[in-house]
Order: C-alpha cells, then structure tokens, then sequence
C-alpha cells in the first residue's frame, strides 16, 4: 500500500518522488521532479497529521506510543482521502490503523463517522459481488463455479454422505426452437423454482446450480438414500405435472435425472468422478425414454424410479455406458 507501512514510519501518502526529495523545500528540488510532485500529490494540503506523527514517532520512547502515532497518521489520511471520495485508499489506511491498534495496547483510533459509513458501503459491495460472481445470471440460482466450490468442501469437511442429481430438460432445443429463447428462458427459470421449493421443504441445507445450458446440479448433504431417490422423483413429478401453458399454450415440459452419492469414508472418491458416474446415470435415464431418474441399488444395479420402473431395456444401456472405476456409493 503505497504511502503506509504496517509497523514503520508512514510517508507522504501519494507521493511519487524518489526517497532522496522527501522533505526537501521545493524551492531546493530540480525542475522535473517538482513537475512531477505537482502532478502526483493531491490538489490540496497535505494529509492532515502525517507531519505531526512524524514527530510524535521520532519522540516516542515505546513501541505502544510508536504504533499510536503511526496509527494516527493512517487514521488522518483515511479522514483526508474520503473527504476527497477515494473511498479505497481511505479503506486500506484504516485497515492499518486498525491492524496498528490490535497489535497491542493503543488508544482507539476515532474513524470519522462517514468514512464509517463509506467503509460498510464498500464491504457490502464486495459481499454483492461476491455473491453475484456464484449467481447465474439467467435463472438467479447459483452457478458452476459456486457449485465446484462447495462440492470441494462438502467432500473435504462434511461429516456424512454427498448426493448429487443431474437434471437435463427433456427436448430443450425443440422448445426453444418452436417457442423462442425467450419463452426458453422463462422455462429454466420456472424450473429452477419448482427444483428449489423442493429440496427446500427437504433438504434445507441442499442448494440447485446450473451446471450448464439446460442442465442443472442438486446437491443435497446428508440426506438418507431413499430420501435422495424420493426427492429426485418429487422433483420430476413436480416438473411434469406443472402448468406450464401458463408460459405458452400446449407447452409441456419433463425433466430426466442421474443421482448418486459419495461416502466420506471412499477415500478414493472424488467430486469430479462422482459428477461423472451423475452423468453415466443422466444418460440411462434419457436413453430409457426420459423424463425418469436413474439411480444404483445396493447391489449395483441401475434402476429407474417412480413410474419408469418397469421400463425394459436399462440394464442394457447401463452395461454400455458403465465403468467400474467410476466414483460413487450405491443407492437402495
């Protein structure tokens, strides 16, 4: 941070002159570096208190009084800075102030009360954009990259099983193709509201993400197994029997999904393996006719839920499309 230093004698903040002008009258300073200094420092006086500091510093006997006085000159240029509305700088010079106060037995720093004000300002805004850097824009749910994030941390820290379900719209292209992007668009968001009203009544702590196009990520932390495979079938029942002619005349809309979940205790498993074997199970569950969920038993099978159950054909598709080095705990 330029014109602070954490633990050493401040500067003149904003100065870009080389250290051998610094406190030189400008009267005594060559023509270029005057030129310079006029172009670099601010429009004003100097920063209020970095002078008194200084000397306050030089005159201290102890460390405490040399961090209160170093303190006070950050408190000083923040209260300078954010009068001049450089909220950023004003922020980093109270971040060190408050990392002087901390350090040990310093009197307070007063913070003026609008930089106060302008420093929340700032961290809400970091907060948002934080938050909106894991939003998909489209649908509002979280999106991939959040969905990375917490798969990591799920799998490093959690202290139970991990499910996660593929949903894939069932002939999105023909939707939009026949309807339009924007009534495409309205579909993925009602669908995200469908998916989200269930795994909240559920699974609380369970979140959605897109994952990509018309394909979206459930992931629900802890959940019994049935639970996850009566979920998942909820969520298909709900998609397909939903009024979907409020967004178009005729329009229909069904969903297909692959679960699994992975064990804490497979020390082998991994989050992309387990995204992987999701997706093996996505692809049975289309290829069986969609608009099912696809999901293995305790003995390795794979099956499909709810009404799909008595389709033929599965364990043929799963042969073709299996591996057994794939990631991923049986389902009952």
């Amino acid at each position: 941070m330029r014109g602070s230093t954490v633990g050493g004698s401040p500067d003149r903040v904003s100065t870009g002159a080389p250290a051998a002008t610094v406190g030189a009258p400008p009267s005594e300073l060559p023509s270029a570096t005057r030129q310079e200094l006029a172009a670099s420092t601010f429009d004003t006086a100097p920063i209020v208190g970095i002078d008194e500091a200084l000397r306050l510093d030089a005159a201290a006997d102890d460390a405490g009084a040399a961090r209160a006085a170093q303190a006070r000159a950050h408190e000083a240029a923040a209260e300078v800075l954010a009068d001049r509305g450089d909220w950023r700088r004003a922020y980093q010079h109270l971040r060190a102030a408050m990392a002087l106060v901390h350090l040990g037995d310093t009197p307070p720093v007063h913070v003026p009360e609008q930089l106060r004000r302008e420093v929340d300002r700032l961290r809400r805004e970091r907060a948002e954009a934080r938050e909106q850097s894991r939003r998909d824009s489209l649908t509002a749910t979280w999106n991939r990259r959040y969905l990375d994030e917490r798969l990591s941390t799920l799998r490093d820290g959690g202290d139970g099983a991990v499910c996660v379900a593929l949903v894939d719209v069932d002939h999105f292209k023909l939707v939009n193709d026949t309807y339009g992007h924007a009534i495409g668009d309205a579909v993925l968001r009602t669908l995200v509201g469908l998916m989200r009203t269930e795994i909240d009544a559920r699974v609380p702590d369970g979140f959605c993400a897109r994952y990509g196009g018309e394909e979206f990520a459930l992931v629900l932390p802890r959940p019994a197994d049935a639970d996850a495979v009566a979920l998942c079938e909820s969520i298909r029942a709900r998609i397909e029997h939903h009024d979907w002619s409020a967004i178009a005349p005729e329009l229909r809309v069904t969903a297909s999904l692959g679960l699994a979940c992975l064990d804490p205790e497979d020390a082998g498993g991994t989050c992309d393996g387990l995204l992987d074997h999701v997706d093996e199970l996505l692809y049975v569950a289309k290829r069986t006719g969609r608009n099912a969920v696809a999901f293995r038993d305790d003995t390795g099978q794979v099956r499909l839920a709810g009404p799909a159950a008595g389709r033929r054909g599965v364990a043929a598709i799963a042969r073709a499309v299996a591996n057994p080095a794939r990631s991923g705990r049986a389902l009952p």
